[in-house]
């Protein structure tokens, strides 16, 4: 009696190139498809769509990454941060001058006693190069507290400052711009 053998082949796993749709996750998916295809199953479309998948992700953070940089929206909601990071920092450098006595020389000094003073300028999004602070100061009995805007160049139109309310009576030490 003879024993005949059948060799059954798998069929390529070709949906779990939907997974390649996910960002990030569909690069992992995609270089083990493409992997799979080149070695395993030797089929051209499920290496085709392991490469799809790793170029979709690609795109999409390239993408996210442009727009993060020159998207008028983006820009604007990291000014809208700085904004706040402003109002708050003046804060933070008039309790200093309480407990010290005397105001900040540079606003490192500040997370001495508050780790989470916001010193870092987020108005400059993602075209920084480096540690970007805030232009900090101190003249005198007083303080001058800006941020250089979207072009990193402080004296220009797009700088931001503080926006809080100082009267006459007022006891704190910022100067306002005229």
């Amino acid at each position: 009696m003879e024993t005949t053998t059948i060799e059954t082949k798998s069929k390529p796993p070709y949906l779990l190139g939907l997974l390649c749709l996910i960002p990030l996750v569909g690069a992992f998916v995609g270089l083990g498809l493409l992997l799979y295809g080149l070695l395993k199953y030797k089929d051209k479309w499920l290496s085709l769509i392991g490469a799809a998948g790793i170029l979709w992700t690609i795109l999409v953070y390239s993408a996210l990454f442009y727009a993060g940089t020159h998207a008028s929206v983006f820009k604007k909601g990291f000014e809208d941060i700085s904004q706040m990071q402003l109002n708050s920092l003046v804060k933070n450098i008039e309790f200093y001058k309480l407990a010290h006595g005397q105001y900040p020389d540079r606003l490192e000094q500040l997370q001495e006693d508050d780790k989470l003073a916001p010193i870092n300028d987020a108005a400059q999004g993602m075209n920084i190069k480096g540690i970007s602070y805030y232009n900090y100061e101190k003249i005198g009995e007083k303080y001058l507290l800006f941020s250089s805007g979207q072009d990193g160049i402080p004296h220009t139109k797009d700088d931001l400052f503080p926006q809080i309310t100082i009267t006459d009576s007022s006891k704190i030490g910022l100067i306002k711009p005229r």
